[in-house]
């Protein structure tokens, strides 16, 4: 049965449109980290709603933290990849490897670390 398979649960919230982007642009910020703004201004075409939302399941899922500042104005929200989120990231760099043996042609990303990607 697949409603109890390892894999299926995982790609729940994995597979969601804008997971694993977000991951990774939280990989490429100083620290593992960035702010809410910032993230919106990287993934071009995701809502504000959907950011948010995708967030509050990464958190939810230990992937990523979120650290509010309360003390200035207007309030200051960081999110950092966890630990396990790091680890990830190893995963989309296999992912990446893949398909740039398999399914695609690009010079320039196989030349370079993902933290270092600006495409």
């Amino acid at each position: 049965m697949q409603d109890g398979c390892t894999v299926n649960l995982t790609v729940r919230y994995l597979a969601r449109k804008w997971s694993l982007l977000i991951l990774l642009e939280l990989y490429k910020g100083e620290g593992h980290t960035r702010r809410f703004s910032e993230l919106k201004d990287c993934l071009i075409g995701i809502t504000q709603k959907v950011l948010s939302s995708r967030l509050k399941e990464l958190e939810k899922e230990g992937l990523i933290e979120n650290r509010v500042d309360d003390t200035s104005f207007p309030v200051k929200s960081e999110y950092t990849l966890t630990p396990s989120g790091l680890e990830i990231i190893e995963i989309v760099k296999d992912m990446k490897r893949w398909a740039l043996k398999w399914k695609i042609t690009n010079i320039d990303c196989s030349c370079q670390d993902c933290s270092q990607c600006v495409l």
